[in-house]
């Protein structure tokens, strides 16, 4: 049985907060394709709300191709991917070039980061601690992970409490996960163990700016991240 510590949800859209956590643990492999989610009764007591928002958040994940529902039985993962896998968006992403990708994570995440920052609850927090970990014994180990990478980040716009900001970083996270150039450059880049033990550095103090809550900091340390991303990225 899969065990998944959600975090309550405040009053403010119920059904679009529980639809992005499920969503993101769908996103992350803690749900698999096939696997059963909890009960709407269990999903009550982990979000301390009642069934109407549960339902919402379930028939929105339905509508948008992640979930299925088995009369009587209860609702399945469909697809663990955060876009549907539909062949036009498929190419959509695949055509998008390693420069946008980089053009467009220098110009929004400073954003998304300072507002993280002002917003992060401590639940939030306590969620980049652990990947931060997790990328901590990564580097310890020699390896990058692209997916603890792009967890980390993910967390961050969820941090934001913006849910427009969430699926703009949701989408470039696909982005470059399905771009076969930008993975071939990252992985002669941030896999090397001089980029790659920067590269957790950097993250450490993108950590550090929200757990102080300090926004400006946090922007500064982003823009820097980006620029040394950008660097590392289209260095000969």
């Amino acid at each position: 049985m899969v065990v998944i510590n959600f975090n309550p949800v405040a009053s403010k859209k119920l059904y679009m907060q529980i639809y992005h956590q499920i969503l993101s643990e769908i996103e992350l492999g803690s749900f698999k394709k096939g696997d059963k989610l909890p009960a709407e009764r269990e999903l009550c007591e982990l979000f301390g709300v009642s069934r109407v928002p549960i339902r919402q958040a379930l028939s929105a994940l339905e509508l948008n191709g992640f979930v299925y529902s088995r009369q009587g039985e209860g609702v399945y993962v469909k697809s663990n991917q955060i876009t549907p896998d539909h062949s036009e968006s498929a190419i959509f992403f695949k055509s998008i070039s390693p420069e946008d990708i980089v053009e467009a994570r220098m110009t929004i995440e400073p954003l998304i980061i300072k507002f993280a920052a002002q917003r992060a609850t401590d639940e939030h927090i306590e969620e980049l601690r652990s990947t931060i970990e997790e990328m901590k014994n990564e580097t310890m180990a020699g390896v990058y992970v692209p997916e603890t990478d792009h967890k980390l980040h993910f967390s961050i716009a969820k941090a934001s409490h913006n849910d427009l900001l969430i699926n703009i970083m949701a989408a470039i996270s696909n982005a470059m996960k399905q771009q076969e150039m930008w993975k071939f450059i990252r992985d002669r880049t941030v896999t090397r163990p001089d980029y790659r033990d920067i590269n957790f550095k950097e993250h450490q103090l993108l950590i550090k700016a929200i757990e102080d809550h300090d926004e400006k900091e946090a922007v500064e340390v982003m823009n820097k991240h980006m620029k040394n991303l950008y660097d590392r990225y289209w260095k000969d």
